[in-house]
């Protein structure tokens, strides 16, 4: 299995998350976090299973309105961006390609 790797900016993109959801509610950023890491886990056992979306593939979290976006590399599962996907989708899309 490959090991799966969170860029920095997919890491940022998990703390912006979490404080969204604790200005919701306190304790619910905790819960969202720890979900999608969990989900980002099973990328090393479903990886490439997903399809494919501004050039990554994505797997869409079960439980929050996020989209978990990666690339295969011959070593690793590389984790590109975590992204809320109520946004406009032409602004998900400039936010990827500019992290590609």
């Amino acid at each position: 299995m490959k090991p799966v790797r969170v860029l920095e900016e997919a890491a940022e993109d998990l703390e912006n998350a979490k404080e969204f959801y604790d200005k919701q509610e306190p304790g619910i950023g905790d819960y969202c976090v720890r979900t999608l890491l969990s989900e980002i886990a099973s990328l090393k056992q479903f990886h490439g299973i997903h399809k494919a979306h501004w050039g990554l593939l994505r797997m869409l979290s079960k439980k929050f309105p996020y989209g978990i976006f990666y690339r295969e590399t011959k070593s690793e599962i590389q984790v590109i961006a975590v992204l809320d996907l109520r946004r406009r989708p032409s602004r998900l899309r400039k936010r990827i390609r500019h992290r590609q």
